[in-house]
């Protein structure tokens, strides 16, 4: 039974937009797996407080995610 975890950080994504992950990663783990695992696929969502994540040295907050986000598009 396949578990995958997403760590993100809060504030980042809406409701919705977690559902949708939830949703892809389950179908992505049924087309590798086959559809008699969608039943057993977990998917957990976690979410880090903004500021308490760390990419090289420095904190990360929401804001500081969402004007990458901007950037790409």
């Amino acid at each position: 039974m396949p578990l995958v975890d997403i760590q993100l950080i809060e504030g980042v994504f809406n409701k919705d937009q977690k559902q949708e992950m939830i949703a892809k990663v389950t179908d992505a783990m049924v087309a590798i797996e086959g559809e008699a695992m969608r039943g057993v696929t977990w998917v957990r969502v976690h979410e880090i407080a903004s500021g308490e994540w760390g990419i090289g040295g420095k904190a990360l907050t929401a804001a500081d995610v969402k004007a990458i986000q901007n950037q790409g598009g």
